[in-house]
């Protein structure tokens, strides 16, 4: 295994990473905003009214995305075992 392939491997784990973690964050962080807006505008003060819909929006999306993140994993851990077997 030479440097260039190690870097591929840790290029497309990266990647792999983005791709399954970005899209739950990005849900949490829209819905995180738009109750915040919703808080400012109507001077609302409630904790959990800022907790109870991030958590359900993340569940959601993680139901929804699952899927789609075991693909990814998968096709990286194929990659990863081809390499162990092969040795390059």
């Amino acid at each position: 295994m030479t440097i260039g392939d190690f870097l591929d491997l840790a290029r497309d784990g990266i990647t792999v990473l983005l791709l399954t973690v970005g899209p739950i964050m990005g849900i949490s962080l829209a819905v995180g905003l738009t109750v915040a807006l919703f808080q400012a505008l109507t001077q609302i003060q409630e904790m959990t009214l800022t907790f109870v819909p991030k958590i359900l929006s993340t569940f959601v999306g993680l139901i929804i995305l699952l899927p789609f993140m075991i693909r990814q994993l998968t096709s990286l851990m194929d990659r990863l075992a081809q390499i162990i077997v092969t040795g390059s």
